[in-house]
């Protein structure tokens, strides 16, 4: 790993928040800042958070569900357990159809709310890398429409580029609202942005 790119890391303002105040990755800021702004993730709520590792938005979703929510946690890779009995991690791909009966057995009822930082492994050819994360961004919103209540809402990471708008289309035909959002702790120079589709319909 570049040494530059490490000292660029721990100069920047999230990356040492996340570590003073003790949440896994800076991820949970952006998450904390989206759900001040729109306020859709509530006490008491139930949260499927796709591409969970290690954990940051987990943590996040915890603070604001309380005692009385449920968090799940899914990724590819396994996440180091919470001391939280409401929080939950399962090991899956979000590709794999499997995956879908996994998450529905772990959750107490219909989801509130999913959200997704699921990305793919970036290969530098930026017109691929767009494509597969909008193809992950796709699978996303599948699981989401499955396992969301009527009136739930749908959090995604994307990637900018000539293809986000049929994404945002077809997320246009399941929720009765999307949202942008472009967090402050995203960097400024990435080409990171968030979709947010309010209120499931159905």
């Amino acid at each position: 790993m570049p040494k530059a790119w490490v000292r660029e890391r721990k100069r920047d303002y999230f990356y040492r928040l996340a570590k003073e105040e003790r949440y896994r990755s800076r991820a949970a800021f952006k998450l904390l800042e989206a759900v001040e702004r729109f306020w859709f993730i509530k006490p008491g709520d139930v949260v499927v958070d796709l591409g969970a590792a290690p954990g940051g938005r987990m943590q996040a979703s915890r603070n604001v569900v309380g005692e009385e929510g449920f968090v799940l946690g899914v990724d590819v890779k396994p996440i180091e357990p919470f001391v939280e009995v409401n929080v939950r991690s399962a090991v899956g791909d979000i590709t794999e159809l499997e995956t879908v009966d996994t998450i529905r057995e772990l959750l107490p009822r219909a989801a509130d709310v999913v959200i997704s930082d699921v990305s793919p492994n970036i290969s530098g050819v930026w017109e691929l890398d767009h494509a597969r994360q909008l193809d992950l961004a796709r699978k996303s919103l599948q699981l989401a429409v499955s396992l969301l209540r009527a009136g739930g809402n749908f959090f995604v990471k994307v990637f900018q580029g000539d293809m986000l708008d049929d994404f945002v289309y077809e997320v246009r035909q399941c929720f009765e609202s999307v949202r942008f959002v472009k967090p402050r702790a995203s960097r400024r120079e990435s080409a990171e942005l968030f979709v947010l589709g309010l209120r499931r319909l159905g």
